[in-house]
């Protein structure tokens, strides 16, 4: 995306809970990092065990987490994942599955990275959120 990002798109990050906290050259800076990526439904996005190298923020439609088969969270706009994998350097926690059309916007290692860098509030949201989806996996896998 060119450096001059359009209002809609400040106001629609600005929309998004983990980002709420940025200021508009935060956004902006978001706005310049990654890939939007159109999903269509059944498209796997993550697979668990496999390598982890994105992190997906849901832009538009609705997707499901799934740990052994089983749904263990239902994502919409505005949520995020595939933070666990980058943080750990390790395998895919959960599958995510979309469940109608939409948009991902995909960041890689070094973009996730540069993300962090670029507030501490994201980096807090995320690190929470991290926390909390651990201790969910340690009562599916109990």
């Amino acid at each position: 995306m060119p450096r001059g990002v359009p209002k809609r798109v400040i106001e629609m990050l600005r929309a998004v809970p983990l980002l709420s906290a940025c200021n508009t050259k935060e956004l902006r800076d978001v706005a310049n990092l990654g890939t939007h990526v159109p999903v269509a439904a059944g498209k796997v996005l993550t697979e668990q065990g496999q390598p982890g190298r994105e992190f997906f923020l849901l832009v538009e439609g609705e997707a499901r987490c799934l740990v052994d088969g089983s749904t263990v969270a239902e994502f919409g706009p505005g949520d995020f994942f595939g933070e666990m994998a980058l943080l750990e350097r390790g395998p895919r926690h959960a599958t995510v599955v979309a469940d109608s059309t939409g948009e991902v916007l995909v960041l890689d290692g070094r973009e996730f990275d540069r993300l962090l860098e670029a507030s501490p509030s994201i980096a807090r949201k995320l690190l929470k959120a991290f926390a909390e989806r651990e201790r969910a996996n340690a009562t599916v896998h109990s």
